[in-house]
């Protein structure tokens, strides 16, 4: 496939996002299918940041680490990335910050020029787009939207640094350019947080309650952005116990909540998790995952946070966990979540994680996916919350609406929703009803996707954002007799997972923790042994190459 991977670096407040919009955005425009992904340090100012912009003939999704074209716009920069170099590198630098780079950048003087060093992306952007050869009055009209706010003055001085990158590369590199994309113009260009915040609205999500905390904070300003076109409450409370309390209030009433999360967040909604076990009320949370323990490296990524939804909150009541891989699976999970939590009366956590959040690439539109479904009734007087069924499925009632009592309680309960310590009477019941649950939700279970044959010797075994770097090492390697499992939903388990493990030779888990929490958690359910794993947990993903060695070596 015809490529070419840019890397811009520099300090925090040097505007690095910013200038990946721009690009994404221009160069999607131009016709070209692209991936853009971030590393950003735990920082107002100072620091490294990055942005990494592949462009391609054909659609990509996944990061590749080696680079093409660098501008490094501090000498720290320069320093950090030095091992994603190759040896034809265009490199595009200040010669102070990077000595004898391919392409002598004047990024300094023309700062200085136009009053503050701020200007210094504007410049790398606009030799960006004289490289690739990208229509002047196509970037010039996307700098002009977005410093339209800022005041005239900032505009113009944009568009002349723009003007002087420009032209030190116009002309210069046509060739570097992968071939154009006629399919590009009907593609959608998102990130994993668009992709989950738009599968909520169509899931029916009218409220969305959080504490910011990263990674998980874009999907909350996404809703609170469309607020008023959905009609949706996004409320930002004083703290996470509050946040889940609130939630599960708004179900209570008949509403449809998002809480939106980080691990540090959601250790502190756990007592809110068991009272949604108890009372039996939906529960939706986003979870995305960031290294711990505690405060770990917040602006990082790691798949750590699986064993904290499957074990988090006391006493026993089942749970959904749902892991997308692309875009296309967080929109339809998502959407998937809230008409669970709503028939099972249970809570569904959505697994991602920083990588999958902050990363953007073209897709096919969304598909069609059916209105979503209340699934509470009109009380009758005698209506009992907690009436004991074969499924252990009560109706759902809605405070208002009808003439029965909806009556909740912390505390064991009876089938009307009134605190009872009758230890072998009916709290026995109500715990046994509880338990009925587990055969249901595991009887609604996702099924695995087994890409490659349906006969093979090695297995390999990913979920979440893994999945489609797995998929493009698969590709560069096209190995024998290897098939990939990838898991949608990680509890409770597909019974197919097990058919799948129990055909395989040899098993190999690739995770992004420290242990393999997903390898621990089929051995657990399965009883397969699987003792090869490919774990990274250094606070970066995978990247397609270095995967790809990995599994060249091992197969």
């Amino acid at each position: 496939m015809q490529k070419i991977n840019i890397l811009l670096a520099g300090e925090a407040g040097q505007g690095i996002q910013a200038i990946e919009n721009l690009l994404a955005r221009v160069l999607k425009s131009e016709g070209y299918h692209l991936f853009a992904t971030k590393e950003y340090m735990s920082r107002i100012r100072g620091g490294v940041n990055s942005t990494t912009v592949t462009i391609a003939e054909r659609p990509i999704d996944a990061w590749h680490e080696k680079v093409d074209v660098f501008i490094p716009l501090v000498k720290e920069a320069a320093g950090r990335y030095r091992s994603r170099l190759k040896s034809d590198t265009l490199i595009m630098a200040e010669g102070a910050v990077f000595p004898s780079p391919g392409l002598a950048l004047p990024l300094e003087k023309a700062s200085a020029e136009l009053g503050s060093p701020i200007f210094a992306n504007t410049v790398a952007s606009g030799a960006l787009f004289g490289l690739l050869a990208v229509e002047k009055e196509t970037a010039a009209a996307y700098l002009r939207r977005t410093f339209a706010g800022k005041g005239q003055e900032l505009v113009e001085k944009n568009l002349r640094a723009f003007e002087i990158g420009y032209r030190l590369t116009e002309g210069r590199g046509e060739k570097l350019a992968p071939c154009k994309s006629q399919a590009c113009a009907e593609r959608l260009l998102m990130n994993g947080a668009d992709a989950i915040s738009l599968g909520a609205i169509t899931g029916g999500c009218n409220a969305c309650f959080a504490y910011p905390m990263t990674p998980s904070t874009s999907v909350f300003t996404n809703l609170a952005g469309w607020s008023r076109d959905h009609d949706l409450v996004v409320e930002q409370v004083e703290d996470e116990i509050g946040v889940v309390n609130m939630a599960l209030g708004c179900w209570y009433a008949g509403g449809r909540a998002l809480v939106t999360t980080s691990g540090g967040g959601f250790a502190l909604m756990t007592e809110g998790l068991s009272l949604a076990g108890m009372t039996e009320t939906p529960l939706v949370v986003h979870l995305a995952g960031r290294p711990g323990p505690a405060t770990g490296m917040p602006t990082r990524t790691e798949q750590g946070d699986l064993n904290l939804a499957l074990y988090a909150g006391h006493g026993t009541f089942p749970r959904i966990i749902l892991a997308p891989g692309n875009l296309h699976q967080a929109f339809e999970l998502t959407a998937r979540a809230f008409d669970l939590a709503d028939r099972f009366q249970t809570p569904v956590i959505i697994l991602t994680d920083q990588y999958f959040i902050d990363s953007y690439y073209d897709i096919e539109p969304f598909g069609p996916i059916s209105q979503p479904q209340a699934h509470f009734i009109r009380t009758e007087k005698d209506y009992r919350r907690y009436a004991i069924t074969a499924d252990g499925i009560s109706p759902r009632g809605i405070p208002g609406w009808g003439e029965g009592l909806v009556a909740v309680d912390s505390d064991e309960h009876d089938e009307e929703g009134r605190i009872t310590e009758d230890l072998n009477g009916v709290a026995l019941k109500m715990k046994e009803k509880r338990l009925k649950k587990f055969a249901t939700v595991e009887g609604a279970a996702l099924s695995p996707l087994l890409y490659g044959r349906q006969e093979f010797d090695t297995l390999l075994i990913a979920w979440g954002s893994i999945h489609n770097t797995l998929l493009a090492a698969l590709e560069e390697l096209e190995p024998q007799g290897v098939s990939f499992m990838f898991l949608p939903q990680l509890f409770p388990l597909h019974p197919q997972v097990t058919q799948y493990l129990s055909r395989a030779r040899r098993i190999i888990a690739v995770e992004n923790n420290q242990t393999g929490q997903l390898a621990d958690l089929l051995q657990q359910k399965t009883g397969v042994l699987i003792k090869e794993r490919i774990l990274k947990y250094d606070g970066l993903p995978f990247s397609v190459e270095a995967l790809s060695a990995e599994l060249k070596e091992r197969l």
